[in-house]
């Protein structure tokens, strides 16, 4: 950790220039364990922050002026915007996601007076689906909160960063990636209700377990995927039953009610997606009953159905994630297994026991290699805390 500061802070040195005061800072990535795509559809998540995330070294200007450089994209260079045109722009790439943190305080009538220079690299692996962007969007958050003396909290910090998201970039994100990481508790995992964003922390005791991380390496992008698509259809299938049963979203369905409405829906492939968001959202209530019980097998069957229920019901898994998955659950030591985060491509989570984690990576490895043709890379995760300044 002490190198990738030190490495960070010589760069803002090299690209920004040595003169004035600047200050580093740190936001984590997170994992989901269960309750996915449920986010935007009303229900429970249970997500945890990491102890791998985005660094950020950042300082105040004097003019209007914003510069902009990342460890990780050093081949696009430095990139210049300025206050007066807080706009989206292709070419700018990865600094679009801070632009957008910087327009959604503006909106929040907390417009910064002056420009800033901000440096930041990454050691979560770029569109795993471990949310690099919403923790980019977080560390944006507490760098003008801190250096502009904003008081921001950190529940109104993941409302600014999906705002940023939702109306700048353009994705049609929920809350749970920004919620996850701007009140990330070491060693707990949140869970949240979505539609109220009532939470709590639930203490995740892995005694003689490890969580354990298996990226696809499969590069997707959130705006070019079908994840604003699966958003509509749920949305439609809201619709429907709305026709016959007032209900404010799926997460105020139990499966029995919504089986007794899905006849109402038209499209039987929105059907299966709302089956998805009303079954994941039990499946996580069930898991967390469980966690709080010390009863991890019931926690681990349950990731186990969560991921069939989004490679059947929900379509957005993909032959690499099951086979990381799928591989997962025929090993020795495994409590369960699932994809996670937005899907078509990315990441599996397992719960692994500890004396099985060496074989674990290169069981799963080798079928993944032998059936995609390329490596998927793993990593052993520990759970961290929020934001902050270093």
């Amino acid at each position: 950790m002490s190198e990738i500061i030190e490495k960070l802070r010589q760069t803002f040195i090299e690209t920004m220039g040595g003169e004035g005061e600047f200050y580093t800072f740190f936001a984590p990535g997170r994992v989901n364990l269960i309750g996915e795509h449920t986010d935007y559809n009303g229900g429970h998540v249970f997500p945890c922050a990491l102890t791998v995330g985005t660094y950020g070294a950042a300082r105040k200007r004097t003019d209007k002026k914003l510069r902009f450089y990342s460890l990780n994209f050093q081949s696009i260079g430095m990139i210049e915007s300025d206050l007066s045109e807080l706009v989206y722009k292709k070419e700018d790439d990865w600094a679009n996601y801070v632009k957008g943190v910087i327009w959604a305080f503006k909106e929040a009538g907390m417009a910064i007076d002056t420009g800033m220079d901000f440096v930041c690299v990454g050691n979560i692996p770029n569109k795993s689906g471990l949310s690099s962007s919403a923790s980019l969007e977080i560390l944006t958050c507490k760098v003008i909160a801190d250096i502009f003396k904003f008081d921001v909290d950190g529940v109104q910090a993941a409302k600014l960063g999906q705002y940023g998201e939702n109306h700048f970039v353009g994705v049609n994100c929920g809350i749970m990636d920004q919620f996850a990481i701007a009140m990330g508790k070491a060693d707990h995992g949140i869970f949240l209700d979505t539609a109220t964003l009532e939470y709590k922390y639930v203490p995740v005791h892995l005694a003689g377990y490890r969580i354990v991380i298996g990226n696809t390496n499969k590069v997707r992008r959130l705006e070019d995927s079908k994840y604003n698509e699966r958003r509509s259809q749920c949305e439609t299938a809201l619709a429907d039953i709305r026709k016959i049963y007032p209900v404010q979203s799926f997460g105020a369905l139990t499966v029995e009610a919504f089986d007794r409405l899905a006849h109402a829906i038209k499209d039987p492939v929105n059907g299966r997606r709302a089956r998805h968001a009303v079954s994941e959202n039990q499946r996580t209530i069930q898991a967390v009953k469980a966690l709080e019980n010390n009863d991890l097998t019931t926690f681990g069957q349950l990731m186990n159905a969560s991921h069939v229920s989004l490679r059947d019901d929900y379509e957005v898994t993909g032959i690499e994630l099951d086979t990381l998955v799928e591989a997962a659950w025929q090993q020795e030591g495994v409590v369960g297994a699932r994809m996670t985060g937005a899907g078509f491509g990315g990441c599996s989570v397992s719960i692994v026991r500890q004396d099985c984690v060496d074989a674990f990576i290169k069981n799963v490895g080798d079928i993944y290699k032998k059936r995609i043709g390329y490596a998927a890379q793993f990593y052993v995760v520990e759970i961290g805390d929020g934001p902050k300044q270093l």
